[in-house]
């Protein structure tokens, strides 16, 4: 709760400094602001307290996402110098927007009461709306903000219309009263109160982009400012995956074998779809949106097996997905804004004119890729043996077949990067602050995967 204080008002502070004009003190506000606000997060592990009436829970599922939030915020924020450098315009209003949707987000691990969860999720939704239209003057951007508000309104009504029926059969939007009605009513359970699980588990699937509800991602991400994008794909997914876990394991876990069907449906779907999709794209920004989905099937592993190192386990993979894919777009920004588009081909030779940047690209692919010893293939590692301990055999071999496919196009930057000449592409010119930033978010994700075992006992 101390967190969600306290980015309320770093959120409301960081606009009054765009009304004076103050727009040099707006990101180091932000960056001392966010260190703050997980200090006093941390601080609170192990308390397991409860705020209006069960609506907040403050546990440690809670904490832990919320610090991995805000990890994941810092890190998208330092490259945020380097996307709107040229940008003359105070950037408050974007700022404050990305600040409020983290505030969504941490709701989002946090509720202890449905109709808290939906709070969550607007707050987030409606911020992200508005951040994948923020430039304003572009029509790609335009277009993807209102993809997203359609699309995402009409996941909403499915939402809504679940909660209510489970509301209507249970009396209740308390998660614990809910899981009382289960337990109490099990061998009677109304046709309607599975009819508003499938409906939420709709909503949600959306929420993480999961197949077949995942046709607004790759549109979305593309068209989205590439900053947004790494900001979307990430807060989004980390936030929704924590969410879907904390609602199955509370709420839904005495009627799990009803749950894991569907589940299942979703996951196999997700990854197939997901890496087969990305093989085809020569877009950057279009292939990652296609790796998110395909990740979002992993994810579920945990959700699905439900075991004693599940949370733990869904920690550590969004963590290590949330800091490769940031790594990833912060090199993808740059190349974007020195030759002008997405294309694979813009990335020929980069290694040997920019071999920071090139380095930093190779570790963020290999490690979606789930190549050892980085923190990518731990998490994969692990999440595959929580599906297998809990007797999920076949589903780890598609999870497995999902992985030596998307090998393929994980590959591809790293190849042209490292085995083509550069062509008519000149070095780009980068700042120290810059080089300096990537390579320590680059060591990141090597220093995780040898620690695997202290972010999944966490839980």
């Amino acid at each position: 709760m101390n967190a969600i204080i306290a980015l309320s008002a770093l959120a409301i502070l960081t606009m009054f400094f765009g009304v004076i004009q103050k727009k040099s003190v707006l990101l180091p506000l932000i960056l001392s602001g966010l260190i703050i606000v997980f200090f006093l997060n941390v601080i609170e592990w192990g308390t397991f307290k409860h705020y209006y009436n069960e609506m907040f829970i403050a546990d440690n599922f809670n904490i832990a996402f919320t610090a991995a939030l805000i990890l994941t915020t810092f890190l998208v924020f330092i490259f945020s110098a380097l996307y709107y450098r040229t940008v003359k315009r105070p950037l408050e209003d974007i700022y404050a927007l990305m600040l409020f949707s983290l505030i969504g987000g941490i709701t989002m691990a946090s509720f202890g009461n449905i109709t808290m969860l939906f709070i969550g999720i607007e707050t987030l939704s409606i911020s992200f709306y508005i951040l994948a239209g923020s430039k304003k003057f572009d029509v790609a951007s335009n277009e993807a903000a209102l993809k997203y508000f359609l699309t995402g309104t009409f996941a909403t009504g499915f939402l809504l219309f679940g909660m209510a029926l489970i509301y209507g059969v249970s009396g209740s939007f308390n998660l614990q009263a809910i899981n009382s009605y289960i337990i109490a009513n099990k061998e009677s359970i109304p046709t309607l109160f599975y009819a508003g699980m499938i409906l939420v588990f709709v909503g949600m699937a959306f929420k993480i982009a999961a197949v077949p509800f995942h046709f607004w991602a790759p549109d979305v991400y593309t068209g989205s400012p590439t900053l947004i994008t790494a900001f979307m794909s990430t807060i989004g997914k980390v936030a929704s995956i924590a969410a879907f876990y904390r609602l199955i394991s509370i709420t839904f876990l005495n009627v799990h074998d009803f749950s894991v069907d569907i589940l299942m449906l979703f996951a196999i779907a997700t990854i197939i779809v997901g890496n087969l999709s990305a093989m085809t794209q020569d877009n950057m920004k279009r292939m990652l949106a296609y790796s998110g989905i395909s990740n979002s099937g992993y994810l579920l592993f945990a959700i699905i097996a439900m075991g004693p190192k599940s949370a733990g386990t869904l920690l550590y993979f969004s963590i290590s997905y949330a800091i490769a894919t940031i790594t990833a777009f912060a090199v993808i920004m740059l190349v974007r804004e020195e030759r002008g588009t997405f294309s694979l081909q813009d990335y020929k030779g980069l290694a040997k004119q920019n071999p920071v940047e090139a380095f930093a690209m190779a570790v963020a692919m290999m490690s979606l890729a789930g190549i050892p010893p980085l923190a990518g293939f731990m998490a994969k590692y692990n999440i595959f043996s929580v599906a297998m301990n809990g007797g999920y055999v076949w589903l780890v071999i598609v999870g497995v077949i999902g992985s030596m496919i998307s090998v393929f196009y994980y590959f591809k930057p790293i190849i042209y990067m490292y085995f083509h000449r550069a062509d008519a592409h000149k070095k780009i010119e980068t700042t120290k602050a810059y080089k300096i930033h990537i390579l320590l978010v680059s060591i990141l994700l090597i220093i995780l995967g040898f620690l695997p075992g202290l972010v999944i006992g966490l839980l």
